[in-house]
């Protein structure tokens, strides 16, 4: 009997998968990623995979702190991640940053307490090790070469694709980070409304969080290098998909554009088979160079969905891309943001309001902008610090109005505080960051690093 895994896959099944992930309201869920550096304290250096205190070596010690229930994740005989008994998962990005992929949570109080959770046990794993956890969007000091590729079969191809395709591809696998938050769609007008909405308005979550103002040691002219490494990756693959701003945008026409997404891999068993840039199209066809005749299942298209990078991406979920990495408080404000603006239909409205007008050009021009300026960037021609007020007040409004209270009484408002900060001073993360180094630390990197580890 043929396994379904065998089964080859049409554009209906891939529709379906899309829609399987509608969730009533009540119902919808909260997902929160953020990856973080690793250092060795005694010089600031990246962490490699090898060694006694590698990150191999600290995974280990993490699933033995994890305990019962956890589970490691295994490539060729190699721990390159972990699940936890509480629905999480801990995994392995390119250039040894080690990512929480936190469970499905129903409100934000949750979610800060997933993060500290992860956070303890993560400091229990690497204090003994002498290896710090730095909350930056972009490696400060480090070059290409002074990371090493974690041993995934995936970061292999990858790397091998970027540098034709794009200049800083390399930089964004190896010296990028990012938190990010997964939320629930309805139906797929309520999925059109709410990816339109946060694609056209991503550029102002950049500038409320960049947080990577330096590159090589040194102030690097950005305010989110993160950002700006993304505009030049790959454009079949990353930034703003048009379609999304087309008045029919729908589940088939995500399923288009996922399809015109060139490959990476295969993936056999514990093996990686290079196909970049080959067609998933052909593929379908039967036609897939070196594999005609051969047809893909639904789990080479889960696999393929994986390899597009835009600033929101529809999944099963709709996930939010475009904030640099950073200090724990920001970690929950992210989700906190979007939460705000997207699970409350007043809030919703005000931000479809806001995004009105504009297009995929519109977005792209934003991103270089807040990439360099931040809060001073423009989107569509209007002032990004303007409409960061006026988002962050509707994310509060909507947060109260959901009314989700923790044991002490306190609705979920207070994560938004550091985005209030930013949007009074007009100052970012990467501002204050910069100020300092200028002043107080006396351009000394050191002292970056001893204040914006976990």
């Amino acid at each position: 009997m043929q396994s379904t895994q065998d089964v080859p896959v049409t554009v209906q099944d891939m529709v379906s998968w899309i829609a399987s992930g509608e969730t009533a309201p009540e119902d919808q869920k909260i997902g929160t990623e953020h990856e973080k550096f690793l250092f060795h304290r005694s010089d600031f250096r990246p962490v490699a995979y090898e060694g006694d205190a590698g990150v191999g070596a600290l995974l280990e010690r993490l699933l033995t702190e994890l305990g019962p229930g956890a589970e490691p994740i295994m490539e060729k005989g190699r721990i390159i991640g972990i699940m936890d008994a509480d629905g999480g998962a801990v995994t392995l990005e390119p250039g040894g940053q080690l990512e929480l992929s936190g469970a499905p949570l129903e409100n934000l109080h949750q979610t800060c307490r997933e993060t500290g959770r992860h956070l303890r046990h993560m400091r229990a794993a690497a204090d003994p090790l002498d290896v710090g956890m730095l909350g930056l969007g972009y490696h400060p000091s480090a070059s290409r070469e002074d990371i090493s590729f974690m041993p995934k079969g995936r970061y292999r191809i990858m790397s091998q694709h970027m540098p034709k395709v794009g200049t800083l591809g390399l930089d964004m696998m190896l010296r990028t980070c990012t938190v990010q938050v997964n939320l629930d769609y309805s139906d797929e007008a309520d999925m059109r409304r709410k990816f339109r909405t946060s694609l056209a308005l991503q550029p102002v979550a950049t500038a409320l969080f960049a947080n990577s103002p330096f590159k090589d040691g040194a102030p690097s002219g950005m305010v989110s290098t993160r950002a700006h490494a993304w505009t030049d990756t790959d454009a079949a693959r990353s930034g703003v998909p048009a379609c999304v701003f087309d008045d029919y945008f729908g589940y088939e026409q995500w399923i288009d554009y996922i399809l015109d997404v060139p490959m990476y891999f295969l993936h056999r068993g514990d093996d990686y088979i290079n196909v970049a840039g080959k067609s998933f199209r052909d593929y379908m066809d039967g036609m897939l160079a070196g594999f005609e005749g051969q047809l893909p299942t639904m789990a080479d298209f889960k696999d393929h969905i994986t390899t597009a990078f835009p600033e929101v991406r529809l999944k099963q979920f709709l996930e939010m891309r475009g904030a640099d990495g950073g200090a724990w408080d920001n970690i929950c404000a992210l989700p906190a943001f979007w939460v705000g603006l997207l699970y409350d239909e007043e809030a919703l409205a005000g931000a479809e309001a806001l995004a009105a007008g504009l297009g995929p050009n519109d977005v792209m021009e934003a991103r270089l902008s807040v990439s360099r300026d931040g809060l001073r960037g423009k989107l569509g021609g209007r002032d990004v610090h303007d409409l960061a007020k006026s988002l962050v007040d509707l994310a509060t409004a909507g947060l109260k109005r959901r009314a989700r209270l923790d044991e002490d009484g306190n609705d979920e408002t207070g994560f938004l505080s550091p985005l209030r900060d930013a949007v009074n001073s007009g100052l970012t993360p990467a501002d204050r960051l910069l100020a300092k180094f200028a002043g107080e630390w006396n351009g000394d990197m050191a002292r970056l690093f001893e204040t914006q580890q976990y």
